[in-house]
């Protein structure tokens, strides 16, 4: 498994990674999970100390987990805790009996942007009709089932999820409706 481990504007020692990295090993072993990859970041944020992790999965699953302390490896444990609720309610989705996926979810590499917001909202017609690009970076889609992808979005607290249906190779995606139920767009 490869852990990036870091701190934005503080310094974390070896102790607190060694710390890290034994408490995920045991948060994988107890799982039986083939992770991938962790991604633990410490920042401050006023007077407490904020811990953000990032768990992929080798089934294409990604648990995510945000918790704030006024220590640092407080703010670690509440975050751990919060990882082991998630792979513990989605245990039996994550070893799902009836379909043996010996190798690891496929990923396609994809552009993302991020555009910019009009800030005059006033203006009935834009001059362009060409969006500002504020930021140009690549994503992974994967390629899952429709209710593994509802399960990675809930999983993310994302409110949507595009990806590769597995069945017949198209993009599909899912979302969090208004009224709280989940939308699933499949174009054929």
């Amino acid at each position: 498994m490869r852990y990036q481990i870091s701190g934005r504007h503080i310094d974390i020692g070896e102790a607190l990674q060694t710390h890290v990295k034994a408490e995920f090993g045991e948060l994988v072993e107890k799982y039986q999970q083939r992770p991938t990859e962790a991604v633990v970041i410490f920042s401050r944020d006023a007077h407490n100390l904020v811990c953000e992790s990032t768990l992929h999965l080798s089934t294409g699953l990604t648990a995510a987990a945000r918790a704030q302390a006024g220590e640092i490896y407080a703010a670690f444990e509440s975050c751990r805790e919060k990882l082991d609720k998630q792979l513990r309610r989605y245990k039996r989705r994550l070893k799902d009996h009836h379909r043996d996926r010996s190798n690891p979810v496929e990923f396609a590499d994809a552009p993302s942007y991020i555009l910019a917001s009009e800030e005059d909202h006033t203006q009935d017609e834009p001059q362009t009709l060409q969006p500002i690009i504020i930021a140009e970076m690549e994503t992974r889609i994967p390629s899952l089932s429709a209710g593994e992808a509802v399960m990675q979005m809930e999983l993310a607290h994302a409110p949507v999820l595009v990806f590769r249906n597995e069945r017949h190779g198209g993009l599909n995606v899912v979302y969090r409706r208004d009224d709280g139920n989940i939308g699933w767009i499949d174009p054929q």
